[in-house]
């Protein structure tokens, strides 16, 4: 894989870090200082948005198209650790030297990102002509473009019911200590980079729908967490992408960040979700709730694979073919 792949990752890190690891960091603000969050989270969610959108067609144009969901797996990458490791890496920094050292740790993650970025991504990638109003409304009303959203948000509207709780429920369910947490907390960020890649890799081999079919059945089951919690990563921004360039070719990077914008939506649902499950029902009804959450998003992938073949039968039964 190219170089410039690694210097997309570690800016997905970088900006992954810098919105999760104001999470850990926030009574200790909310003390000291007098400013608004929402708004920070305003501006770092703008950044995460632009930068995932935009990362995504430079990755898969770095590659040949059959390596394009590994491509994106290995850019995502960096941010599904993030998502993992930013909250206890800010926790930790701000609890032991104080919370301005570690905007200054992510700050140094930035300038790494962007001096990378600089000296390995090439300059002379194609742009895409800009998307006219027409178009960007086909992006967002398109049925098949909303149905792949709607899988996104979903999919990870339930893991996050599930995951926002995942510290208290080893702590008060499983007896971990806090700092035992913490290092389970690290070993299941390594589980994700690893499922990630391999979601990528199965994505090329058999097709993205495919993929998030056993990605997602295998999630809803027991809601396993860690290899299949972030597996369809790729598999679902590859597929969006796909259906752009086939329904709405002239805004493929509006459709890929809205799918970004999807993702959130399902991290915000989720918490959602899940802070009304714990207080009703408890800790441990999360995994299932979210599971259920996960099912209604397989089978949307499964009724958008239906639909997929169904131009390639009738060309099949047309005279021509």
């Amino acid at each position: 894989m190219p170089l410039a792949l690694f210097a997309l990752t570690i800016g997905a890190f970088a900006i992954g870090t810098t919105e999760f690891v104001i999470v850990g960091l926030v009574p200790t603000i909310a003390q000291q200082l007098s400013i608004s969050l929402p708004s920070a989270g305003l501006l770092t969610g703008l950044a995460h948005g632009v930068f995932f959108s935009i990362g995504s067609t430079i990755a898969t144009s770095l590659v040949a198209k059959e390596k394009a969901a590994s491509a994106i797996a290995i850019m995502f990458g960096g941010l599904t650790v993030a998502l993992v490791t930013g909250v206890p890496f800010g926790t930790f920094i701000g609890q032991h030297f104080g919370w301005r050292e570690t905007f200054l740790a992510v700050s140094i993650l930035g300038v790494i990102a962007l001096i990378s970025s600089l000296l390995l991504v090439p300059n002379n990638i194609p742009g895409r002509a800009s998307a006219s109003l027409r178009d960007q409304l086909r992006v967002l009303t398109h049925p098949r473009l909303l149905m792949i959203y709607a899988i996104t948000a979903l999919g990870y509207g339930g893991v996050f019911t599930a995951f926002t709780f995942l510290a208290p429920m080893m702590q008060e369910l499983a007896g971990f200590s806090p700092s035992a947490v913490s290092w389970i907390l690290l070993g299941y960020g390594v589980s994700v980079a690893i499922g990630n890649m391999w979601g990528g890799k199965l994505a090329d081999k058999h097709g993205a729908v495919s993929a998030l079919k056993f990605i997602f059945a295998a999630l809803a089951t027991v809601l396993v967490m860690g290899v299949f919690a972030f597996g369809n990563v790729p598999g679902l921004q590859v597929y969006v992408v796909q259906k752009a360039e086939q329904y709405t070719p002239g805004a493929v990077d509006i459709a890929s960040g809205l799918n970004i914008a999807a993702f959130n939506v399902g991290i915000a649902l989720g918490s959602i979700v899940g802070g009304q499950t714990v207080e009703r029902y408890g800790l441990t009804q999360t995994p299932w709730i979210g599971a259920m959450i996960v099912l209604v998003a397989l089978l949307l992938v499964v009724l958008s694979g239906r639909l997929d073949k169904l131009p390639r039968r009738s060309a099949a039964l047309s005279p021509e073919g």
